[in-house]
This record gives structure tokens, sequence and C-alpha cells, in this order.
């Protein structure tokens, strides 16, 4: 099972963040992700074994337990690789200092949770965004970064995790279909 463990912005923030951009989406080229979608990934595997399941369940309700909900800001933006070559456009968070700490211990212990209930886990460098556009091949997004940086979303607490099952192209336009599969309260 293709698989990831995020953080899913409540209906308003992404609502406000939808609004802004709403107007703006005809005047580029990308592949907008879908609203109803938009994650912050903590930890994600291509291939996550269906008999490892029960113990990632466990892992989480326990990591979850440990962890403190998480104060959290949609600000800014960016592109990756970088903004003359992007693929990739996506929504900055605002963290604090202690914020990004704890979000960073979470994804750690997320990816870790993962890796031990059996899962080969995505080794690359936590960086707390939400994926908004793709782009065919690279291009240059410098004035839709600096659109983005003029954006400063709503503010709210992170008060769980959800682990998520992603099937490639059964959702509309053939993209993933995202399947809940469960929800861990941070905090206990």
């Amino acid at each position: 099972m293709r698989a990831f463990v995020a953080i899913v912005p409540p209906a308003e923030v992404v609502a406000h963040l939808d609004a802004f951009l709403d107007v703006r989406r005809e005047a580029a080229a990308f592949r907008w992700s879908d609203p109803e979608q938009w994650h912050l990934t903590l930890a994600f595997s291509a291939d996550v074994p269906e008999r490892s399941l029960d113990d990632l369940d466990e892992r989480l309700t326990r990591l979850a337990h440990r962890r403190p909900a998480v104060g959290l800001r949609v600000a800014g933006g960016g592109a990756f690789p970088h903004a003359d070559r992007a693929r990739v456009l996506y929504a900055r968070l605002d963290l604090d200092e202690a914020a990004a700490a704890g979000l960073d211990l979470l994804a750690a212990g997320c990816r870790a949770a993962m890796s031990r209930a059996g899962a080969r886990v995505d080794g690359q460098r936590f960086r707390p965004h939400l994926t908004l556009g793709r782009l065919g091949r690279p291009e240059n997004v410098t004035s839709w970064v600096r659109l983005l940086e003029a954006y400063d979303g709503p503010a709210w607490t992170a008060e769980e995790i959800t682990l998520v099952a992603s099937h490639l192209g059964e959702g509309p336009r053939r993209r993933p279909r995202h399947e809940v599969v469960g929800t861990y309260a941070l905090g206990g």
C-alpha cells in the first residue's frame, strides 16, 4: 500500500487558501492539487506491507499520545527544487521555533513508526509545506512565489495526525484517490 502520515488542515484553513488561489489559477499551466487533498506530509512510504498495518496503527497511536498538539499557520510559499526551475509550487508553513522543533520531532517519530512497522520510508529531508500544484517540465515560477509571499492564512492547532492510503490514478482526472486509514489524537 502506498501511504503517508500527515496533518490535514481544517476546512476553514483550506477554504481561505483556496479562495486566495481561486481567482489566479487560470493564469498558470499547473496541475493544481485538489484542495480537499491538501495536507502536510510527515512521513511517506511507497510500500507499506498490508501485514504491517496493525503494528503501524499501534505505533502511531503511541507516538501521537506522546506528542503535543502543534500551532500552525500557512503563510508564504515557494517552489521545489527552486523558483527558477520549479516542478512544484507550495504554500509554506509559518512556524515559531517551538512549533518547528515540535513538528520536526513529530515527523521523525512518524518516519520511525513506519520504518519499524516494516515500511520503506522516503528519506528526503522534512520540509513542512502544502503542495499546491505541479508542472510537467521545469519552469520559472518566481512571480508565483512572490504572490504566495503575500499570503497570510489563519492560525490553527493541529490536534491529530492522519494515516492516508494513496491510490494512484483512481481519483478524478486519473489523480490519486486518498483514503483515510486512521486518525490519531495528539497529546492523548
